[in-house]
């Protein structure tokens, strides 16, 4: 199964840092966030990611186009016509395509013009900016037993985003989030039959509205209920509280030895 990842939006609540870069290219830890997503999702064995950049797309594309070499060890011999040799040093088992979807594009139409890219198989589908200690095989297998075309990861944080009304597992309505709310939201970390992709209009689809909605309606949409860990980046306050975690050596989130 591919990952594909979301990290093209503008990050306009956590300006301080992404006037600079995506937020998804925000560090945790001195890495991008995007880099904890993907070696969450590889320490279960899922190594091919798709990514679905926008906003200074460049600057995931640099990153990535110079990460063997800044993870290895080099030697610039300059006696011999500056050949460059670059020792043997682990590396990820990655294979990592990143798409320039567009800078205005939203989430829905960002999907749609990866679609070349993810196959006839069904995929994982997250944000960039979130992480979670959710478990990926329990929700495969949960994908595989209910058969509808999409499941999506339910969780209960500091509620301040669309809201999940379910029926036990069965998603039966998809909405924003009212004062009077305070249930599960869409956490992300989604699995997707490639047919999802055919309720996604153009450019303008808000994948959390339209499809969603009409995927909800359908009975279609059904939520893997996460009482774990989760947390997005959106605030700077949210950074903090992620480095926080990481620099205590108790990071929900990693499953992988250094």
């Amino acid at each position: 199964m591919k990952v594909v990842i979301l990290a093209g939006g503008f990050g306009t609540r956590i300006s301080e840092e992404s006037h600079l870069r995506p937020k998804p290219m925000i560090e945790i830890g001195e890495m991008p966030i995007l880099w904890h997503v993907m070696k969450f999702y590889s320490s279960f064995g899922y190594n091919d990611f798709v990514i679905c950049a926008g906003y200074k797309q460049s600057v995931i594309k640099e990153w990535f186009a110079d990460y063997y070499t800044n993870h290895s060890d080099i030697t610039f011999d300059f006696t011999k016509k500056e050949k460059i040799v670059v020792h043997t040093t682990a590396t990820e088992p990655w294979r990592v395509t990143v798409v320039d979807t567009g800078v205005g594009t939203m989430t829905g139409g960002r999907i749609k013009r990866v679609a070349q890219y993810i196959g006839d198989e069904p995929f994982f589908l997250t944000y960039g900016d979130g992480v979670s200690n959710v478990d990926i095989v329990k929700e495969v297998e949960f994908h595989q037993s209910h058969g509808k075309l999409a499941t999506i990861t339910a969780v209960h944080p500091d509620a301040r985003f669309g809201v999940l009304e379910l029926d036990k597992n069965q998603v039966i309505a998809f909405r924003e989030k009212s004062e009077a709310d305070a249930g599960w939201i869409n956490g992300g970390f989604m699995i997707l039959d490639p047919k999802v992709i055919d309720y996604i209009e153009d450019d303008s689809t808000v994948f959390e509205c339209g499809p969603l909605e009409a995927l909800a309606a359908e009975g279609q949409l059904v939520a893997f209920k996460h009482r774990g860990f989760w947390q997005c980046m959106d605030t700077m306050r949210d950074k903090e509280k992620l480095e926080k975690l990481w620099a205590s050596k108790r990071a929900p989130w990693k499953r992988w030895e250094e």
